[in-house]
């Protein structure tokens, strides 16, 4: 059993489709989706290519519960995601079952590697944030009750790698809107860990996203994708939003 693991998709297609390129050169068994696929400037067409993914399983992010109870009209998650209303007024009801479709933390036994818990923010909730910075008691809080040898997040979009009492962590980065370096980043997993980043034409992917309707398209193209926020930055907004 391999498995590629990507989190944080956040709409940007064209990253997307050059992580699957490179996951399609692996021998990966299984594609583990960790959450926060769709809030951001093209959420259809990623959920369009997302449903057609063979041997995915996917674990719902807060932006993805975000969409769902936008288009539900009940009442929205602490952190709903970027330009929430906007996507979740794209969605067909197709769309929307899809996303609320995701599932809590799953886990896999992967040989070479043990029990591996799959999640979006931490085993207990898609809003809580584990990162490089985060104190081992916190950790400790978070991974309460967890039996696993590898547990995988996302959430706070930069990859990073810790042992806590045994159990290994790993976030491995974001996909579609990474902090610290662009690109395109993920992870294989089995019978180790392996992080990836896969670089794409990001002038290219920045083009087609800024003719996007998305509110935030023409900011996100420059920001997110051309260039990214740097890794004080986004430490800087955990800690405003109750990480790290």
């Amino acid at each position: 059993m391999r498995i590629a693991v990507l989190a944080d998709i956040h709409g940007n297609l064209p990253a997307l489709e050059a992580v699957l390129a490179d996951v399609a050169h692996t021998d990966a068994d299984l594609l583990m989706i960790c959450g926060d696929v769709a809030s951001g400037p093209l959420p259809i067409e990623t959920l369009d290519v997302l449903r057609a993914l063979p041997r995915a399983r996917f674990v719902r992010g807060n932006a993805d519960r975000g969409l769902v109870t936008a288009f539900d009209g009940e009442k929205l998650p602490r952190l709903p995601g970027p330009a929430f209303d906007w996507c979740a007024s794209q969605l067909s009801r197709e769309h929307r079952d899809f996303l609320a479709s995701f599932t809590e933390p799953d886990s896999v036994a992967v040989d070479g590697i043990g029990r591996v818990l799959f999640c979006h923010g931490s085993p207990r909730s898609d809003e809580e944030m584990m990162t490089a910075e985060t104190p081992d008691s916190r950790l400790r809080e978070f991974l309460s009750g967890v039996e696993a040898d590898l547990v995988v997040c996302g959430h706070t979009h930069m990859p990073f790698d810790r042992l806590v009492d045994g159990v290994r962590i790993i976030n491995p980065g974001s996909v579609g809107m990474p902090y610290g370096d662009p690109g395109a980043f993920w992870a294989l997993l089995g019978p180790g860990v392996e992080f990836r980043r896969t670089d794409y034409d990001r002038e290219a992917a920045a083009a087609r996203i800024r003719r996007s309707a998305w509110p935030g398209a023409v900011e996100f193209a420059s920001a997110n994708v051309v260039s990214v926020p740097s890794v004080e930055a986004a430490m800087a907004f955990f800690r405003a939003n109750g990480g790290p």
